[in-house]
Parts: C-alpha cells; sequence; structure tokens
C-alpha cells in the first residue's frame, strides 16, 4: 500500500474528487454482495468507506489504513444527520494496521446498562463511545478555559510535592515507606493547602494549579482515593475579592464551553441562612423546567461555624478533636476579624464564625475555601482549641508557624473540584463518567489490577513486614 500524508476524516466533504488517506476504527461493517460498506471513525468523526471486492474479512473496531477517492453521494443517499453525510470515500488500497477481536464489551450505546465492573475493567473501549469521548473533550476545554481565564487575572501556575507529610486535613493519608529512611514515611497530599500558604510566603500572590488530591476516605459508590481541584490562592485580598474573582473565572469558563447560567451574578446566604431556608450548605436552586435544560446555578455560602463538636462515630473526627472540638473546613482557616480574640482566649468556640466560603451548584459542593489564618498565634490558637499540645503542634506544623514568623502576607483561596463541575456541565449524575479511568466502588483500579502484592525482596527494601 503506497503511503501518503493522513487526511483527518472531518476534511473529507471539501475534497470531492481528492485521492485521501485515511486512517482509524472500524465502528460499523454491511456487507452488500461485492460491495462491503464501512463507517471509519477517528478522532474528527466517521465516514463512510466503499470497497468493491474488498474489506469484507474485516472485523468491528480492527484499526486500518486506506487510500480512496472522495465521492459525491446522490441526493436520495445522503445522510444529512453527519457532517461528512453528503460524500463517501471509494477504497482503491487498504491495510489493517490491528485487527480486533470480538469485544468483550459493546460500545455502540451509553454504556450505563454495562456493571461497573467490566466498564473499568475495559475502560479503553468504554472511552470509545461517543459519550464518553465528548466528556473527555469536554473535561480538556473547561480546564483550558479556566487556565486562560486564571491568566488574564495574573495567575501564575506552579507545581507542589506529591510526596509530603502526614498532616491534619480532614482525612486519613495514603503512606509511602521511604526506602532511603528506615522506619519513616512520606504521606499523599490530602490537598497542596500547606505548600499554597507556603508560596503566598514565597512571595508568588497569585498561584493556582490543576491538583491532584489523595484521600484515604470510606469509599461511596460515588467517590474514589482520588480527585483533581483547581486550586488557587491569592494574597493581600478580602473574602469578597476572592469570591468575586473565582466567581469570574467560572462564570467565563463555563460559557466558553456552552455551560448556561441561571444567575450572572450569583447569590449569596450566610451558612445560618441556608440551614434555615434549605435545610443544609448545599442546595438546588432551579426550577423543574431549568433542571432539564441543563441550567447551572450557583451560589454563595458564606459565614461557617469555625469548630464543631465531634462527630463520634467518624474516626477521623474523633482523632483531629481531641478535645471534643474539630474545625468544620480545615483547621487553616482564619476567625472572622470580630471573633478572633474569642479564639486567641478559647472562649464562646461554638459561636465564633470563619471567613469560609463554598460554592454551591445544583444541590452539590462546587468549591470550598477562606481566609487563611497567616500569624502563627491565631493558627496555634486554633488546634489548641482542637486539644493539641504546643511539642503536638510543632511536630504538625512547626514548619507552618516558621514561616508565618518571616514575612507571610495575609491571603486566602479556594479549591474547585473538577469532577464535579464537569458532571454538571454534562449532565451526567456520576462523577465517574467524567474520569478517565476512575477508581471502582471498592477501591480498585481501572484496567489495572490495584491493590496488588508486592514481591518478599521489595518489602526487604523498604523496611516492611507483612503480619496476620
Amino acid at each position: 500500500m503506497t503511503t501518503a500524508e493522513r487526511t483527518m476524516i472531518s476534511s473529507t466533504p471539501k475534497l470531492i474528487g481528492q485521492q485521501v488517506t485515511l486512517k482509524g476504527w472500524v465502528e460499523t461493517k454491511r456487507d452488500h454482495g461485492k460491495l462491503t460498506f464501512i463507517d471509519l471513525r477517528d478522532r474528527t468523526g466517521k465516514v463512510q468507506i466503499v470497497g468493491f471486492q474488498k474489506m469484507g474479512e474485516l472485523s468491528v473496531e480492527s484499526v486500518i489504513s486506506v487510500n480512496g477517492q472522495v465521492k459525491e453521494r446522490p441526493a436520495n443517499m445522503s445522510n444529512l444527520e453527519l457532517p461528512t453525510g453528503t460524500i463517501e470515500v471509494e477504497v482503491k488500497e487498504y491495510q489493517v494496521l490491528n485487527k480486533a477481536k470480538e469485544l468483550p464489551i459493546p460500545i455502540d450505546g451509553e454504556g450505563k446498562d454495562i456493571s461497573e465492573d467490566l466498564r473499568l475493567r475495559y475502560r479503553y473501549l468504554d472511552l470509545r463511545r461517543e459519550r464518553m469521548q465528548k466528556i473527555i473533550k469536554l473535561r480538556y476545554q473547561f480546564i483550558k478555559a479556566m487556565r486562560e481565564a486564571l491568566d488574564k487575572h495574573y495567575f501564575i501556575e506552579v507545581e507542589t510535592p506529591m510526596l509530603t507529610k502526614s498532616t491534619k486535613e480532614g482525612a486519613r493519608d495514603f503512606i509511602v515507606p521511604s526506602r532511603l529512611q528506615p522506619g519513616k514515611f512520606y504521606a499523599l497530599p490530602q490537598s497542596p493547602q500547606q505548600y499554597k500558604q507556603l508560596l503566598m510566603t514565597a512571595g508568588i500572590e497569585r498561584y493556582f494549579q490543576f491538583a491532584r488530591c489523595i484521600r484515604d476516605e470510606d469509599l461511596r459508590a460515588d467517590r474514589g482515593f482520588e480527585f483533581t481541584q483547581l486550586d488557587l490562592e491569592m494574597s493581600f485580598v478580602t473574602r469578597d475579592q476572592v469570591m468575586a474573582t473565582v466567581e469570574a473565572v467560572v462564570k467565563s469558563s463555563v460559557k466558553v464551553v456552552g455551560g448556561k447560567l441561571q444567575k450572572e451574578q450569583f447569590p449569596i446566604y450566610t451558612y445560618a441562612e441556608a440551614i434555615k431556608k434549605f435545610g443544609a450548605d448545599k442546595f438546588d436552586l432551579r426550577s423543574d423546567a431549568e433542571k432539564k435544560d441543563g441550567t447551572l446555578a450557583f451560589a454563595w455560602v458564606i459565614d461557617f461555624p469555625l469548630f464543631k463538636k465531634v462527630d463520634r462515630s467518624d474516626r477521623a473526627e474523633v482523632e483531629d478533636g481531641k478535645s471534643g472540638w474539630t474545625f468544620t473546613h480545615n483547621p487553616f482557616s482564619a476567625a472572622k476579624q470580630e471573633h478572633q480574640d474569642w479564639l486567641l482566649q478559647g472562649k464562646h468556640i461554638g459561636e465564633i464564625l470563619t471567613d469560609q466560603y463554598d460554592l454551591v451548584c445544583n444541590g452539590y459542593e462546587a468549591g470550598g475555601g477562606g481566609i487563611r489564618a497567616h500569624t502563627p498565634e491565631l493558627l496555634q490558637a486554633t488546634f489548641k482549641v482542637m486539644g493539641y499540645s504546643e511539642a503536638q503542634i510543632q511536630e504538625g506544623i512547626g514548619h507552618l508557624l516558621e514561616a508565618f514568623e518571616l514575612g507571610t502576607p495575609p491571603h486566602g483561596g479556594i479549591a474547585l473540584g473538577i469532577d464535579r463541575y464537569i458532571m454538571v456541565l454534562a449532565g451526567e449524575t456520576s462523577l465517574k463518567e467524567t474520569i478517565a479511568f476512575p477508581m471502582s466502588s471498592s477501591g480498585k483500579t481501572a484496567v489495572m489490577k490495584a491493590p496488588s502484592e508486592i514481591t518478599d525482596k521489595l518489602l526487604a527494601e523498604l523496611h516492611l513486614a507483612l503480619t496476620e
């Protein structure tokens, strides 16, 4: 077969009468005697190709390369629902690049009637279906739009470490043993919280990253151990300034990908108002008609309590709140200015409010952030209320307290859950539909069989021993 530069399928309607080389997957095959009709698919679309006394042996989803001439279809044989439906390619020669066996799962429908185990085991096939391709592209386009919007607001993207120290951020850490320092361990980041605050100390002033966050939380049907968030932080700002910037970025990005906003200005509720009016701090402001047409209804919730009583059924809360009090969002939030004396004195603990803010969308929490404690006294006071000793505070956050004594500006930020944004934009109800390789409900990885055992040799190198 002769070699030629590849033509993308979406370009073929403009190339009537020309010879083209197409490469892609056999989506469907129809044999009509001496003629074989194939719908060939690549990343830009699909087109009908026709072979005379050829291609009859091809199997669905095989990968092929074809050379042929683009021809206009007769008007009565056009398919106006396809961008390429007015033409077809008459195949002169073709080559099988990889023959596909019978597929273990069908990929011609939505896929939602297939078991989760099978979809994740063959996720590379599941991702071929049109619905999943659109979601993956939507995710890319939305993240790209956010990057461009943040750039206009003078943010710069900075990566933070994946191997870090175990800290108190609301969930259990995933632990990584150190080969070079026996008996010591790294932790995978639950969020870049402390590093982004250190970047404010470093004078970055406006930081962001699309951060991978890893939390050893109790699994639910729609939650895995990993997720992605847009993480950002700003120096020398008030709560209202952070909220205004985030709102501008979100609105701009949603519009770029064709999302429909209920309101141009997001309404604001205090935590107390939300609980009184909706019975929860996550609520859905849409009408039934707006739910059907995919409208996104955003709202802010502000003035959260800084502390709450420990839920004794929650192991993580019991460990964090040694005194019986624990944080509502994270321990790095600042108390409101008028309540900082209460915090420093350890008084009226249940009444202390924080400059924390959540962004709600369609009944989901779409983001959470706050103005941070930026002095050692305020941060220490929070941990003291939770029952930590001076030694425990130094062990856990001594590095942060030291930074706060070396010229850290006032700062605040937010984290927005990217998986959830894509879910509501795509009209899906499961976060797993928005992630290329999500984890199963039982904590197993897609395609690859993890967690898995490791060899005795590797255990020895890591200075680990297994016990029953």
